[in-house]
């Protein structure tokens, strides 16, 4: 597999599932940009926000890139079906879509204390011209499990075993599938400005010692405790290499 191209846009993506791309990495001429709400906004009040907040800065609907989702809690397989297809009309609305590819990057996890009533937005990355812009890039959300080839039940890594040694064997897929995403893009930890760990169960040493070796925690692992959005997962992980952050209040 390899990446596309998407010039209009100033990225080049990973081509991956109907809901989302492995990840995005800017252009040449294009860095990316990462913006946090202070609190998660529902669906509608963040398309709204983000529409704006391009509109703003004078930057089309196409350089939304990727983007950062919260969950009340996991979906059924069924009801992931429902939700990702009414993202992906507002994505078609925006745009966005290109010959059948879903090229925005995306991670939805679901917070295990106070969490939204709702999904909705934490966080979105988007590009803007620099000729002399570092790369960048942003990797999307991955669980233990294999996509694109059938339910998650069946492609699950260690399913139903949060023992230590279910969630080693979790997190080295995990850890797998980062490596193989930031691979693609051209990437490898050492570029990474950002990692993040989705989990509601206690890492074990020996995964947080792989974590430590491969470098993912070179800047420190940013741990939430949420679970991914699928009913069945139990660990997750996404990673970037982003120069530029801000908050926006809610």
């Amino acid at each position: 597999m390899s990446t596309i191209d998407n010039p209009h846009a100033g990225y080049r993506f990973i081509p991956a599932v109907m809901q989302y791309s492995g990840g995005v990495a800017a252009l040449p001429g294009f860095r990316l940009e990462r913006a946090r709400f202070a609190e998660p906004l529902p669906m509608a009040e963040g398309w709204r926000r983000i529409g704006a907040y391009l509109d703003a800065i004078g930057r089309p609907r196409t350089a939304f890139a990727a983007c950062e989702l919260r969950s009340p809690a996991p979906f059924t397989e069924d009801g992931f079906r429902t939700f990702n297809t009414g993202y992906a009309a507002v994505l078609a609305e925006w745009g966005i879509l290109r010959d059948s590819h879903n090229p925005i990057a995306r991670s939805n996890v679901c917070p295990r204390v106070a969490p939204p009533a709702e999904p909705g937005f934490h966080a979105f990355c988007y590009t803007v011209p620099d000729t002399d812009a570092a790369p960048s890039f942003a990797v999307a959300g991955s669980g233990e499990s294999v996509e694109g080839r059938g339910s998650y039940r069946d492609n699950t890594v260690a399913y139903g075993d949060t023992s230590p040694e279910g969630m080693l064997k979790k997190g080295l897929y995990v850890l797998g599938e980062m490596e193989r995403r930031m691979g693609l893009l051209g990437f490898g930890w050492a570029a990474t400005t950002g990692v993040q760990a989705y989990t509601v169960y206690p890492l074990p040493p020996s995964l947080i010692d792989e974590v430590v070796a491969r470098g993912a925690a070179r800047h420190g692992l940013t741990w939430q405790d949420c679970r991914p959005p699928v009913e069945g997962l139990d660990y997750e992980m996404d990673c970037r290499g982003i120069m530029v952050e801000r908050v926006l209040p809610a």
